[in-house]
C-alpha cells in the first residue's frame, strides 16, 4: 500500500509515535501475557485474568486461544522467531485441535481447563478464529498440514455461514429474516489469513461478501451510515435490533474492506470504506465525554443494550488502527485528526501503568468498571493486533518521510 504523508507529519514525530506504540506493545502488552496466560500443566491458554494477571477461573474460551495462538504465531512470522511465541502458539493450536473441534468440524466455544466442552455457540465465529489460528501457525512452524485444515475449515464455513441450521440455529415462524455485518466482514478478514497471496481462487466469495457488506451502508447526513443488521435485501428494520449502530464493529469493517480496496485496485470500495470509518467516528464520537459509544440507536432513541454508553478496549483499538491506515493512504489532515484524538483518549484511559495490558470496560465517563484484563470476551488480541498494525504502519509512514515521500 502506497503512503501519502499528512501535512505537518515529519520523520520526527512519526518516529516518536512508532517507540511508544513499540515500548507499549513489546514491553507492558506482550510480556503480560506470557507470563500468565500459558496452562503449563494441561495445556492451552487462560484467559480469565485478573488485573495482576492472576487467574480467576480455569475454563477456557476458544475465539480467545484461536486469537492468542493468531497472534504469536504471527509475531514470531514477522517480527522474530522468538522460540517462546512460537511454543506459546503452538499450546494452543493442538490444545483446539485435539479438545475444541468436533468430529464434524464443528467447534465448542467455552472448556473446562481440561478440554471438556461447556458449551457451544449456534454462531461460526469459534470457527473462524480456530481456523485462523491452525493458518497462520501452519505458516509460522512450517506445517502445511495445518495450512490444509485451516482450508478445509475455510470451505465448511462458507456453508455454515449461508445455511445457520447447519449448526444448530432454529428458524422459528415468528423471526423476521435478517442478516448480520458480523459475518461478512470476519469472512472476508478469514479470507485473507487463510489464503494470503494466494487469494485469487476466492475471488467469487470476496465479491460476494464485499456486496453483502455493502447491503448494511446507507446514505446519512453527508456521510454514510451503517446498520448492524438489516434484511437479507438490505433494507431496513423497524426494530431496535434493526436500528442498531455499533460504531467499533462498522469501523472494523472498514479496514477490512480498505485493506480488499487496496489489493483490489479498487477506488470506489476504497472510497466507501473511508467514508465507513469517517462517518462511524463522527456518529460514534462522544463530544461529552470523549471516546466511542459503544452502541447507537439509529433513529435517536435509547438503545435497548444496557452497556450502550460504555467505553470498550476494542472500538478504539479498530479506530487507532483504522485512522492510521487511512491518513497514511489518503495525506488528509482530517483523517489524522482522527487518529490523534482516538491515540489521545484510548493511551489516556485504558492502559495499566501498574500490571500492563489494558482495562477493557470503562463507563462513560472513562472511569474503569471491570478490573479484569481478560474475561470471555477480552484475550490477548485486540490491543495487541492494533499496536502491531500501527507501529508497521508507523515505521512505513517514517521510512518514507526520510525517503522523501511528498506531503
Amino acid at each position: 500500500m502506497t503512503i501519502t504523508l499528512p501535512p505537518g507529519v515529519d520523520a520526527a514525530s512519526l518516529h516518536t509515535l512508532r517507540q511508544r506504540y513499540e515500548a507499549e506493545l513489546f514491553e507492558r502488552v506482550l510480556p503480560f501475557w506470557e507470563r500468565h496466560s500459558p496452562d503449563r500443566e494441561r495445556g492451552g491458554t487462560f484467559n480469565n485474568l485478573d488485573r495482576d494477571g492472576t487467574v480467576y477461573d480455569t475454563s477456557k474460551h476458544v475465539w480467545l486461544m484461536g486469537r492468542q495462538a493468531w497472534l504469536f504465531s504471527r509475531l514470531y512470522r514477522t517480527v522474530e522467531p522468538r522460540a517462546g511465541w512460537l511454543a506459546l502458539a503452538a499450546s494452543g493450536v493442538e490444545f483446539l485441535r485435539e479438545h475444541a473441534v468436533r468430529d464434524d468440524g464443528l467447534v465448542y466455544f467455552h472448556l473446562a481447563r481440561d478440554g471438556a466442552p461447556i458449551y457451544r455457540q449456534r454462531k461460526v465465529f469459534s470457527e473462524c478464529f480456530t481456523t485462523m489460528a491452525l493458518a497462520e501457525h501452519g505458516r509460522a512452524a512450517d506445517r502445511p498440514e495445518l495450512i490444509a485444515e485451516a482450508e478445509a475449515m475455510l470451505e465448511r464455513i462458507f456453508h455454515w455461514a449461508h445455511d445457520p441450521t447447519e449448526i444448530g440455529r432454529p428458524v422459528l415462524p415468528g423471526q423476521t429474516p435478517s442478516i448480520t455485518l458480523a459475518v461478512p466482514m470476519i469472512l472476508l478478514n478469514l479470507i485473507e489469513e487463510v489464503a494470503g497471496d494466494d487469494w485469487r481462487r476466492y475471488s467469487a466469495e470476496i465479491d460476494g461478501l464485499l456486496a453483502r457488506v455493502q447491503r448494511h451502508v446507507r446514505p446519512a447526513d453527508g456521510g454514510v451510515e451503517v446498520r448492524e443488521t438489516v434484511a437479507p435485501d438490505g433494507s431496513l428494520l423497524d426494530s431496535p435490533e434493526g436500528r442498531l449502530l455499533n460504531p467499533g464493529h462498522a469501523i472494523e469493517a472498514g479496514w477490512f474492506v480498505q485493506h480488499w480496496a487496496q489489493r483490489l485496485g479498487r477506488d470506489d470500495l476504497s472510497a466507501l470504506a473511508l467514508d465507513v470509518v469517517r462517518s462511524s467516528h463522527r456518529r460514534g464520537w462522544d463530544d461529552a465525554h470523549g471516546g466511542l459509544f459503544y452502541f447507537l440507536d439509529a433513529d435517536g432513541l435509547s438503545p435497548t443494550a444496557l452497556e450502550w454508553p460504555m467505553k470498550l478496549w476494542w472500538p478504539h483499538c479498530e479506530a487507532l488502527y483504522a485512522h492510521l491506515l487511512d491518513a497514511s493512504l489518503t495525506g488528509d489532515a482530517d483523517d489524522w485528526r482522527l487518529f490523534e484524538q482516538t491515540d489521545a483518549y484510548t493511551f489516556g484511559h485504558f492502559p495499566d501503568p501498574e500490571h500492563g495490558e489494558w482495562f477493557g470496560y470503562l463507563d462513560r465517563g472513562g472511569r474503569v468498571t471491570h478490573r479484569f484484563k481478560g474475561g470471555p470476551y477480552k484475550g490477548c488480541f485486540h490491543v495487541p493486533r492494533s499496536l502491531w498494525l500501527c507501529w508497521r504502519r508507523l515505521g512505513d509512514m517514517e521510512d518514507a518521510a526520510r525517503a522523501g515521500s511528498p506531503a
